[in-house]
């Protein structure tokens, strides 16, 4: 078949891009910088340019569809579904939400488009709901942990959910009809094929077609990580394309695994085709590209070959590819026995270092994709679970209104992989409350430093990084301000690979922090800390459990020195809280010195 080549880069987003969506005459994207961007064909050449960037999203926005036209809409619709819980509905034409959907009780990471105008949509509250005319007509339930992926077969009426909790479940007019049950890890995606047929792909490394009468009739392997997104390919050389964490999109015909594209990234996280049948790809280092199967469509020859450079100077952690002994590998020679199969990998010994080789069929020839590089932890990797990574921390939970802390939880990270999702994975695992998500991945940015595997000098990089990689823009102001308060109704369950459902007993989540260092280490811990001393005024939009704010006050001033202690007096006033401004001209600052940190209040 005809092999696809680079068409495009279009840079838009300062984040990761999450989704992508294919409407009529335009493209839509979704990142987490909070927006989504509208993309239309420039008058000259085969790029793409910013039409409108759709804002007014409160966090980052994890999917977007497109809504076919109506009588109203002759342009069609986009929906977009965010972290803030709530679907906004844009048209494509104009900048601001035109209607807001509110109902689920957390991120909302999953939409489709059916007949009519309805939408379905899945979120981590372990919930798919129908939408029509902007109100809940069906909300499914069944699934016991996040739904990641959701799509219909519009024809029948019938309606997909892929979920954490490795099944995928076929519903009609709001009832379950049966259950999928193969994937032996979270699904992260589904991609109706025909009014019979869809493909379903998962954390497993897997890609699997089946019957809606429930036969699972192939599997898929070729990924050697998380697959993120399956498409099929509209008016194309191939039938579906994939892609995922190995940051690669590989596209797919009769079954077999044709191609195999890397990507100058660490993640690839969404892809679909144009009607044209050229495929669309969105990544973590906030590029959309484009690679098309018409030489007519393709980039110049100097814009693939600095692809290609950007490529082969990626880095990649010897953890990735095996054991390796240097002095065994074999030397560029190597590259001149042809690959069995496009995607294959070959390590071999270049000028004394290890190079990643990796063979493309339609070339008939082996490219560079990166240099082998030791993990960068303690100097060897480290054993959790059976399996290794780069650092092993120990995580203690203060929690206020427990009586005992418990003792600590142990913390695999890997610098490949985004903060965020070794997050998730601890939550998971430790069966705690996706609230805690951002102040976990701050701890293990503010642990490793920064530290990844990404490209040695990237040509594109997301501004936030600097290694490819999400980053907020400030650990210590993200980790300072405290989390929101848990939702009412039903309770979260974990956003990556769910296992089970958690309630919190208390409004707000502790702070994650390591556990008792050596007395002899605490003075240097103190002064190197970077959240306290706290310097700047803590706000708090809402407390709903005062007292044992002020019973953790009052422990605080116990351990004071006499001279910093506040009254009982002045504590019982403090209670008093919307009379302190009035009553009480300054607050003494209260510094508690324990197990190598120092607290004020």
């Amino acid at each position: 078949i005809a092999m696809y080549r680079l068409s495009c880069q279009l840079i838009g987003h300062s984040e990761d891009v999450r989704a992508v969506t294919r409407g009529q005459g335009f493209f839509g994207t979704a990142s987490r910088d909070k927006t989504a961007v509208v993309w239309t064909k420039s008058d000259t050449g085969t790029s793409f340019n910013i039409d409108v960037t759709l804002s007014g999203h409160a966090g980052f926005v994890s999917a977007i569809c497109f809504i076919p036209p109506s009588q109203d809409h002759a342009r069609g619709l986009l929906a977009t579904g965010c972290i803030d819980k709530l679907i906004r509905i844009f048209d494509p034409q104009l900048q601001d939400p035109i209607q807001l959907l509110s109902g689920h009780d957390a991120n909302v990471c999953a939409l489709a488009a059916g007949q009519f105008g309805t939408l379905l949509s899945g979120s981590w509250d372990c919930t798919a709901r129908v939408w029509l005319n902007g109100k809940t007509v069906m909300k499914l339930e069944g699934h016991t942990a996040a739904v990641w992926a959701v799509d219909m077969i519009a024809d029948h009426g019938l309606m997909l959910t892929g979920s954490a909790d490795k099944t995928i479940r076929l519903w009609r007019a709001g009832t379950c009809e049966r259950e999928f049950i193969g994937h032996e890890d979270c699904v992260r995606g589904l991609a109706v094929i025909s009014s019979s047929e869809f493909l379903s792909c998962s954390n497993d490394t897997s890609i699997r077609r089946w019957k809606v009468t429930g036969e699972c009739v192939q599997i898929y392997y070729s990924h050697t990580a998380y697959v993120y997104c399956v498409a099929p390919v509209l008016n194309g050389p191939a039938d579906f394309v994939s892609v995922g964490e190995d940051r690669t999109l590989r596209v797919w015909k009769d079954d077999n695994c044709v191609q195999t594209v890397t990507h100058p990234a660490q993640t690839v996280w969404c892809c679909t085709s144009l009607e044209n049948g050229d495929i669309i790809t969105g990544a973590n280092d906030g590029v959309i590209r484009i690679f098309t199967h018409s030489p007519s469509r393709a980039a110049p020859e100097s814009e693939v070959q600095a692809f290609h450079q950007q490529i082969a100077a990626q880095q990649v952690p010897s953890n990735q590819v095996g054991d390796l002994k240097l002095s065994d590998l074999a030397g560029p020679e190597a590259l001149e026995r042809p690959g069995a199969k496009d995607g294959q990998t070959k390590v071999v010994k270049v000028d004394g270092k290890p190079e990643v080789y990796q063979w493309e069929a339609a070339s008939q020839s082996w490219q560079k994709i990166g240099d082998v590089v030791n993990a960068v932890g303690s100097g060897r990797s480290q054993l959790l679970h059976g399996k290794e990574y780069d650092y092993v921390f120990d995580v203690q939970l203060d929690m206020d209104t427990r009586s005992q802390s418990g003792p600590p939880l142990q913390l695999g990270y890997n610098t490949s992989e985004d903060p965020w999702f070794a997050a998730q994975r601890f939550l998971q695992d430790n069966e705690l409350s996706p609230l805690y998500l951002d102040q976990v991945a701050n701890f293990i940015i503010e642990r490793t430093k920064g530290a990844t595997i990404g490209s040695a000098q990237p040509m594109v990089s997301d501004p936030f990084t600097g290694g490819s990689r999400y980053v907020p823009p400030s650990v210590a102001d993200v980790a300072s301000r405290p989390p929101p308060p848990p939702p009412s109704g039903q309770p979260f369950s974990d956003p990556l690979t769910g296992g089970s459902r958690y309630v919190p007993s208390y409004s707000q989540p502790p702070p994650v922090q390591a556990p008792s260092q050596p007395a002899a280490q605490s003075q240097a811990t103190a002064l190197t800390n970077p959240y306290f001393p706290k310097t700047t005024v803590l706000t708090f939009d809402t407390v709903t459990n005062i007292d044992a704010l002020f019973l953790k006050l009052a422990e605080f001033n116990n351990k004071a020195d006499t001279s910093q202690k506040l009254s009982d007096a002045t504590l019982h006033r403090l209670k008093g809280w919307p009379e302190l401004c009035a009553t009480i001209d300054s607050l003494t600052l209260i510094y508690w010195v324990s197990r190598g940190r120092i607290f004020s209040c």
